[in-house]
């Protein structure tokens, strides 16, 4: 289910983030049916029974994407290669939607380890 929270987050991004994140969120969709979105923490988040399996965020010069789990990155590091990863999330380029392949690998990998 969309938000309306989430809708307005992605506005009010300039372009080409604005494409790039709502291109994330379709693809996110298309991948978990059933996903719900909120924002938490300021930033949209995607919802799966009750638990969150990504967020996606932009900042001033790069895109986020969160799995909500350490644990999910380390598995799925070899598809992060060329990516800026940190703690909890990586960065990506603003007008360079993630590949589906390596969406679906984290969020397989986060539904997983929820059972």
């Amino acid at each position: 289910m969309r938000s309306a929270e989430v809708d307005a987050y992605i506005a009010a991004e300039p372009e080409p983030k604005r494409s790039t994140l709502q291109a994330v969120r379709d693809m996110i969709h298309d991948i978990v049916p059933d996903a719900q979105e909120v924002i938490s923490y300021g930033v949209p988040m995607f919802v799966r029974r009750g638990t969150k399996f990504a967020g996606i965020a932009a900042f001033k010069k790069h895109l986020v994407y969160a799995p909500q789990s350490n644990t999910v990155l380390a598995q799925c590091i070899d598809v992060l290669g060329d990516y800026v990863v940190s703690k909890g999330s990586f960065q990506f380029g603003v007008a360079t939607p993630l590949p589906r392949a390596v969406l679906e690998r984290l969020i397989a990998a986060r539904l997983d380890e929820l059972g």
